[in-house]
């Protein structure tokens, strides 16, 4: 196997032009650069940007459209050194932008190193791309989780995975859909915590995860290797983290028999968009598998923190008690794929003497994750919402497929689309004082005649948060509650819905589906307001956060990355790490028809 095959002038090129394309767009929405309009012509402004570096500058057409966003056209983007024109070049563009950016100089070449990994990861999706639009229109769920090109929509540096080499990239990553085994562990139980949600013993996971026999096989590794079964817990591990961390970093641990390695899962696992999450191809209603796997990748270690994994099923439980109790969520479908159980493994010399927030107290812990695919009806297909910004190598959009077959026209496909994942994220926030962080990757859509109808909400326990505490909730779960100031609540949905996302989806659909933008936001408006209007006993709160004010703070997500990408947020005070850069319009405030 040739690990850089798809490392070619040509393909280089072309993933090179569409990434400083992205630099561009996102730096300048974040107002970290200020490109200067020279003129126009027809519907695009010609701007320039002076660079640090004074003998550099860049040229390129640009539509603005709501929420200042920079549709840059690639094909028209120039570099130039004085009077000479020269190839694109993302590295380069960062360091004649070291100034501006403000990048600690220490920081800086571990960025760089990122945004090298993430090309290479452009280049080999490019390469790999060979399902058109109109096919992942139909296709089975697993099959356009793989086929996903863009990364997140905001961050330049979306794929740096640091810590996996060519050919890892080939083995564990979701663009490859290479099937992978896990590891099975055998872990003390007096280095070990286990916890599931109620009803749920570690002996039915075990039987519901493996099968009676294959649980009988490891049992008997166990006995064979001269220790007890009732002693150990049976743990599963990323094959990287295996061969990476855990053989040398917990070598002792193995040494002394705290950790037995049993050998490879017989079930096969697919890498999702979270790296780290496993689904299980071999039996789909199984759980998924989410693990620790040590590599840098979009301002994280991803890791996973035994203290963390603990609460873990407690948080779930609460949260889809919460949801199933509530008729509004029932009634909207609205589901969270629960975390179920969780297994952590603590090293003492580990946790004596690292820092608490070291990413080496986070190498060894798993949780168990719902499979959506036994939780859908007759007739209906699961697909990521990271797909509705999918753009295919023939230039034609997802969504616009998508909509094709809805047959009942873009409008209705909208209404349908923003019922299902918008009106429950409205209600969690105004009924419920609860959020989560509802971007492509975390969200499930449920298609029925490819509409979206419902959808399912994923990572709750590490990304759900309450901003006043609730009566009987555990005292496990006590972390989600979080101190937000008034002012910043309302950004879970207008930074990380409308900014995030519509952005970026208003223009495709725009583009490739006939709806302008106006009438996007119209729609996103109507939503809210039919909303509002059925539950007018929330009218204080409606009016308290109010989602039609005139602007919002811009909340600015490669500027957290910037500062510090190893540590994006702090999960545990999320909004102190929050940077902004003045404010945005509002693009529904001109549609609010209620009284203020």
């Amino acid at each position: 196997m040739n690990p850089v095959e798809h490392l070619r002038p040509d393909v280089w090129e072309q993933i090179t032009r569409t990434h400083v394309r992205k630099i561009l767009a996102e730096f300048a929405h974040e107002r970290l650069i200020h490109p200067v309009c020279e003129g126009t012509v027809g519907k695009f402004g010609i701007y320039s940007l002076r660079t640090d570096d004074p003998e550099v500058s860049y040229r390129f057409r640009v539509q603005r459209s709501a929420l200042d966003h920079w549709d840059v056209e690639e094909v028209s983007i120039e570099r130039w050194r004085r009077d000479v024109l020269e190839p694109l070049d993302s590295l380069a563009l960062i360091l004649e932008l070291r100034e501006s950016l403000e990048i600690d100089p220490e920081m800086l070449p571990t960025y760089l190193e990122e945004l090298s990994g993430t090309l290479a990861s452009d280049a080999y999706k490019v390469t790999m791309q060979t399902r058109s639009a109109e096919e992942l229109a139909h296709a089975e769920f697993q099959a356009i989780e793989t086929s996903m090109t863009a990364g997140h929509p905001c961050f330049v540096a979306a794929n740096g995975r640091i810590g996996f080499d060519g050919l890892d990239d080939r083995r564990y990553t979701p663009e490859a859909a290479t099937p992978l085994r896990l590891i099975w562990l055998a872990a003390h139980c007096r280095r070990t915590t286990f916890t599931a949600v109620s009803g749920l013993t570690y002996e039915e996971l075990v039987r519901d995860e493996l099968g009676d026999v294959w649980a009988s096989v490891l049992a008997g590794c166990i006995e064979h290797a001269g220790f007890v079964p009732d002693d150990y817990y049976l743990f599963p591990v990323h094959p990287w983290q295996w061969a990476n961390k855990l053989t040398t970093v917990f070598a002792g641990d193995l040494a002394r028999g705290d950790l037995l390695y049993l050998g490879e899962s017989l079930d096969r696992y697919q890498p999702q968009q979270s790296i780290r999450t496993l689904f299980n191809l071999s039996h789909p209603r199984r759980h998924y598998v989410k693990t620790a796997l040590s590599i840098l990748n979009m301002g994280f270690m991803r890791g996973l923190s035994p203290n963390y994994m603990e609460g873990t099923p407690a948080i779930n439980e609460w949260v889809d008690a919460l949801v199933c109790a509530d008729p509004h969520l029932r009634r909207r479908g609205f589901r969270i794929l629960r975390e179920v159980a969780a297994l952590g493994y603590r090293q003492p010399a580990l946790e004596r003497g690292a820092p608490r927030k070291s990413p080496h107290l986070n190498m060894l812990a798993a949780l168990f994750r719902e499979s959506p695919v036994g939780l859908i009806g007759k007739g209906q297909r699961l697909m990521t919402m990271a797909a509705l910004l999918h753009i295919d190598h023939e230039g034609k959009a997802l969504v616009a497929e998508l909509v094709t077959s809805h047959a009942h026209g873009v409008e209705a496909w909208l209404r349908s689309y923003f019922g299902a994942y918008l009106e429950p994220l409205l209600h969690c926030f105004y009924a419920h004082d609860m959020v989560f962080m509802p971007h492509g990757e975390n969200v499930i859509l449920v298609l029925e005649e490819g509409a979206p109808v419902r959808i399912f909400l994923k990572d709750i326990a590490e990304e759900v948060a309450l901003f006043e505490p609730k009566p009987g909730l555990p005292t496990l779960a006590q972390r989600i509650v979080v101190s937000v100031p008034e002012d910043v609540r309302l950004l879970s949905i207008f930074t990380d819905v409308f900014d995030c996302f519509f952005r970026f989806l208003a223009p495709i659909v725009a583009q490739h589906c006939g709806c302008p933008e106006p009438r996007f936001w119209a729609l996103v408006a109507e939503c809210i307001e039919r909303y509002q209007n059925e539950h007018s006993q929330l009218q204080p709160r409606f009016e308290r956060y109010d989602l039609f004010a005139p602007t919002f703070k811009l909340s600015c997500l490669n500027r957290l990355q910037l500062r510090n990408n190893r540590q994006l947020i702090d999960l545990a005070d999320p909004a102190k790490n929050l940077r902004f850069a003045g404010e945005l319009e509002n693009p529904i405030a001109i549609h609010r028809s209620r009284p203020s």
